[in-house]
């Protein structure tokens, strides 16, 4: 949006409980409807996007890693193989409550790492707060 000159501000949805069962492009769709609904929620009018992120490899789903040590896993898992990345977004007009919300995937093709690569991407910090342990659009 920034890239589109429209201006838009960040909002903290809160503790909201994300859903980590059932088929990851469900989950991804509940939780961004979950974030994108209750910030709605709270405003009188403007349009919210919620977003939510999973990486899946095979039949792993890889979400935020709880600290450097699953990061180096998630990225061990990934190393030198192709993921798919599963973004549920949600749009609601606060408004008029109406919602929509869709579901977009990426194939990720992943050069391998050395464990040198690896510990000096985790010790950036980037890693934590991103699905499957990176974020291709920064450092990864």
């Amino acid at each position: 949006m920034e890239q589109l000159g429209v201006p838009f501000e960040v909002v903290d949805p809160g503790d909201v409980e994300e859903a980590a069962s059932g088929r990851p492009e469900e989950a991804v769709k509940r939780n961004s409807l979950a974030k994108a609904v209750k910030v709605a929620g709270v405003l009188e009018e403007g349009i919210v996007v919620g977003a939510d992120t999973v990486v899946v490899k095979g039949d792993r789903i890889l979400g935020k890693p709880g600290g450097p040590a699953e990061a180096k896993d998630m990225l061990r898992v990934l190393s030198g193989s192709s993921h798919r990345v599963l973004t549920g977004i949600t749009v609601v007009d606060a408004w008029t409550g109406r919602v929509e919300s869709d579901v977009v995937e990426t194939l990720v093709s992943m050069l391998p790492l050395s464990e040198e690569d690896i510990d000096r991407y985790v010790a950036s910090g980037e890693p934590l707060g991103k699905a499957g342990g990176y974020a291709i659009q920064e450092l990864g």
